[in-house]
């Protein structure tokens, strides 16, 4: 793809953008729809082409968990289908009134909901995130610019194909959605810096992040990059604490709510290790351990073990690597925590309501946790029906966010003949 054709590419979806402003609720319901129709019916064709995305990711020596996030079988599919569905389904949120009032001079004053245009997502490997975007995006009535990884370049033009199929079956403008997969590296600022995108997302790990911060001209919301904490407490209950730990860990290592460091009291810390031990060295995860808890491993004989380094408590690891620390009290903890998080997701497991409270109140995180596994981070959990991204940032939206925080509002006023004195 050229420059010129990267221009008109998003020229075209911005002027298809106001199509869909005159859609109605049942239309734009009828339209997912059909596309979970269109996902499972079509599972088949999706898997194979993913396949070879899988043999090319794979040729190059991607790692198993990059292999995870990027491969689909008929269940995934499903449960995009099922996604899709649930939003279908959901409330309509568009050309809501949000508030009104009238003045003493006449003005009616309403304040009303309206998309926010045209959204942008760059994102990497994980072709599930083609559809949620699409969802959200169409159910809050917002054209799509999609620039996935060239890792899911073969996922991404089947995907898309079957999005415009569903369009289609509306006489709906396929502009609205433009698949810009595998587009040239040296073109991604070009689009980051288009003044006809209304909001551009990433989603991805630091660096992405870091990329888009760095040459974006055009107005933000941050997704996705994490350092995850979970802290026990000295008086946590040890089986609670183990199983919330492994489903942290362990329930799927390649999504950004996955735990990376755990934080041990320093009264509970040797034998929490010899009960996560086990469970952990079975899914062989590389724990990257402080002295104090490298000791208790080691008397173990637990077989992946390495000394932690500072930069492993700054990591996100989305793989089998965990690190560990110990800590001499609740402050220690807290403060650890607040130096390292990327205000992403964060736990604590204790019997303490005071601190609890206090970990509530001071962590400065979009998703806080007490006693429960980080892994809920997700908008599907949180009743959206599904999610962008999970926001980390503190204006317009944070947390896991979906259809509603796609929208903006505008002021609609009339009188009948006003004029200001």
């Amino acid at each position: 793809m050229t420059a010129n054709e990267l221009k008109k590419n998003i020229a075209d979806a911005k002027r298809a953008s106001t199509s869909l402003l005159i859609l109605t609720a049942l239309e734009r319901r009828e339209v997912l729809l059909k596309l979970a129709e269109l996902l499972e019916r079509n599972s088949g064709r999706i898997i194979v082409l993913n396949q070879k995305d899988i043999s090319i990711a794979k040729q190059n020596g991607k790692a198993d968990s990059f292999i995870e996030r990027l491969s689909l079988d008929k269940n995934k599919i499903i449960a995009m289908a099922n996604a899709t569905r649930a939003v279908a389904k959901q409330q309509d949120i568009l050309f809501k009134t949000l508030e009104q009032r009238r003045r003493p001079n006449g003005l009616l004053i309403k304040k009303v909901r309206f998309p926010l245009g045209l959204v942008a997502m760059i994102y990497e490997s994980r072709p599930n995130v083609t559809i949620d975007a699409f969802t959200l995006s169409f159910k809050s009535g917002n054209a799509l610019l999609l620039k996935g990884g060239k890792e899911i370049l073969f996922t991404n033009k089947i995907l898309v194909r079957l999005i415009h199929e569903a369009l289609a079956t509306r006489h709906i403008d396929t502009n609205v959605v433009k698949n810009l997969s595998g587009l040239d590296k040296k073109f991604v600022i070009e689009l980051m810096s288009n003044p006809s995108i209304d909001c551009l997302i990433p989603r991805g790990g630091k660096n992405l992040i870091d990329f888009v911060r760095k040459y974006a001209r055009v107005p933000v919301i941050v997704t996705g990059a994490s350092v995850v904490h979970t802290y026990v407490d000295s008086d946590a209950n040890i089986e609670s604490a183990t199983r919330i730990i492994l489903n942290a860990k362990m329930r799927r290592v390649s999504i950004c709510n996955a735990l990376d460091v755990v934080l041990l009291h320093r009264k509970v810390y040797a034998q929490m290790l010899r009960k996560l031990g086990p469970d952990l060295a079975e899914k062989r995860v590389q724990i990257r351990a402080d002295r104090r808890s490298f000791d208790v491993l080691k008397k173990s004989r637990y077989p992946y073990l390495k000394h932690a380094l500072a930069k492993d408590f700054d990591t996100e690891f989305l793989d089998y690597v965990l690190a560990i620390k110990v800590v001499n009290n609740f402050e220690e903890a807290l403060q650890h925590i607040s130096e390292h998080s990327l205000g992403h997701s964060e736990a604590i497991i204790t019997r303490s309501k005071k601190h609890a409270e206090v970990f509530f109140r001071t962590i400065d995180a979009a998703c806080l946790y007490l006693n429960t596994s980080t892994q809920f981070s997700d908008g599907g959990e949180f009743g959206m029906g599904g999610e962008i991204g999970i926001s980390t940032q503190k204006l317009h939206a944070r947390g896991p966010f979906s259809a509603l925080e796609l929208t903006t509002y505008k002021y609609l006023v009339k009188s009948d003949g006003a004029i200001r004195k």
